[in-house]
């Protein structure tokens, strides 16, 4: 090792703290003999560690501070010492102490128990308790009390400097309601190794060493006489964290700009639906059990939301009998009260019955949206109350389930890297047929990406006006994040630990 090249490469910072650490090993204790501030220190530490020259070690230490109590006693006096005062050389009623010191009815009590127990003072049962000063209270009147004298200290103290007779002090305080309290702190201590031995030795504390030229320097002609610190290209440096987007929000503006270059338009709708245009309008029979899945959160207030009058007409008598579909429907009474309900959205399909409804509607027409939904559930590192699905909608005269599933292979491609996919028969109540997507991943193997079918009839005909062929599908795209993010707790999608936000990727 060079120790010439190394001593002149030393900042100002590390040229002061340096020498000093033959003598003084912590950082307070360094700050008070450089007049450098405590983060320049500690900047000159980590420094010299990555030169090998120091050692830091980081150590707890106990630290002593005021409560409440602690800081009015300080100030005033303490309870014992106003309770010692009051007392003369004729017992006096115990029930009247409180009104002649001041105290409250607890400070007596602490008075009475810890004073007794210092023979200050005897309790004497005449015409009710009476309260006598002993010579051992009248000494300890005339005199400083220990605990005066303790409560007298510069706080924060350290634990380890307590003399005995300080720590005496201390365990009769602690026991007392908010007087003191220990708090455990980390202690930076640095040492000396022996690459920082030789360059003290080499006397590093070069005052006419510099680091940058001044316009006086240059004026004046001073910097001639001066040495320039030597610039070390391999020292350690600050990370820089240059702002970015939250990975998961990176990933979603991701999966936007996706559809939006193969030519879907994107769709959206109200946090706070309906059970009309969640579950109803998707021909979701109110009794049926496939709603007990969606598990949602219903509004305490207000109760219910508005429709249409029309809208929710026909909708109705799809359900009980298949209005001119062909159907038989569900063959029960609607309940128009019920669909008004309001809950937190369930499910993305939401936006797909509304945009089914919509005048801005245009058929051919191909439909996307990233949607917020909620469903109470247990959270745990796969599932969690709140989570974003993907759904979409194509329309067009004539689509049929081939159709479907060259839109299915597509997304595979696109978002799981891969062109083998598997369809599994699902259900759902909205589709018929209805399939469960899977795709193989190059790394994951075989994942499930989502469902998808084609919108039946009964859904379709009342929010369109006629029967045309609609592909619906819906992919997860919570799980879909974790697996491009490299991520296996989905609450890790929406965290805030700093250290994983500047570390995670970014699409």
């Amino acid at each position: 090792m060079d120790f010439k090249k190394l001593a002149q490469s030393l900042h100002q910072y590390e040229r002061r703290v340096l020498p000093e650490l033959e003598k003084h090993a912590l950082v307070s204790e360094l700050v008070s003999v450089t007049g450098l501030k405590e983060i320049e220190v500690n900047r000159a530490l980590q420094w010299l560690e990555s030169k090998s020259a120091v050692e830091v070690l980081t150590e707890p230490r106990e630290l002593i501070l005021l409560g409440k109590n602690g800081e009015k006693y300080a100030k005033d006096k303490l309870p014992e010492r106003v309770f010692l005062e009051a007392l003369s050389d004729k017992p006096f009623p115990l029930d009247k102490l409180s009104a002649k010191t001041g105290l409250s009815n607890e400070e007596v009590n602490v008075c009475v128990g810890g004073l007794r127990s210092k023979s200050a003072i005897v309790l004497l049962k005449d015409k009710g308790l009476q309260v006598k000063i002993t010579e051992q209270g009248l000494r300890m009147r005339d005199s400083e009390l220990l605990e005066e004298s303790f409560l007298k200290n510069s706080f924060p103290l350290a634990f380890q400097s307590l003399s005995p007779q300080d720590k005496g002090a201390f365990e009769s305080l602690r026991k007392r309601r908010d007087i003191i309290r220990i708090e455990v702190e980390k202690v930076k201590r640095a040492k000396l190794t022996d690459v920082g031995k030789k360059l003290v030795s080499m006397g590093v504390r070069d005052e006419d060493m510099i680091d940058s030229l001044t316009p006086q320097m240059l004026s004046t002609g001073a910097w001639q006489q001066k040495s320039f610190r030597r610039y070390d290209v391999s020292a350690h440096v600050p990370n820089v964290f240059g702002g970015k987007k939250q990975p998961y929000r990176a990933f979603l503006d991701w999966v936007r700009f996706k559809f939006a270059s193969l030519g879907f338009q994107e769709m959206s709708g109200p946090l706070v639906e309906t059970d009309f245009w969640n579950m109803d309008a998707l021909y979701m029979p109110q009794f049926h059990s496939a709603r007990d899945i969606h598990d949602a959160y219903y509004v305490k207030e207000p109760k219910v939301g508005k429709l249409d009058p029309a809208l929710v007409k026909r909708v109705k008598e799809m359900h009980e009998s298949g209005g001119q579909t062909g159907s038989k429907g569900w063959q029960y009474d609607f309940d128009v009260e019920r669909t008004h309900r309001l809950l937190l959205r369930t499910q993305g399909t939401a936006c797909s019955s509304r945009m089914l409804a919509s005048k801005d509607l245009k058929i051919p027409g191909k439909y996307f949206g990233i949607s917020r939904a909620f469903r109470h559930d247990v959270i745990d590192a796969t599932h969690l109350p709140d989570f974003n699905q993907i759904e979409g909608i194509v329309v067009e005269e004539g689509l049929t389930f081939r159709h479907l599933i060259g839109l299915l292979k597509m997304f595979a491609k696109e978002f799981a890297g891969t062109e083998e996919i598997k369809l599994v028969p699902g259900y759902f109540p909205f589709t018929e047929p209805s399939v469960e997507l899977y795709a193989k991943h190059p790394q994951l193997g075989w994942i499930e990406l989502g469902g998808a079918g084609i919108f039946r009839p009964e859904v379709v005909t009342p929010l369109l006006g006629k029967n045309v062929s609609v592909c619906a599908w819906g992919l997860g795209i919570d799980r879909l994040g974790m697996f491009k993010l490299g991520i296996k707790d989905i609450r890790n999608l929406f965290s805030q630990d700093v250290a994983f936000l500047r570390d995670g990727e970014v699409m």
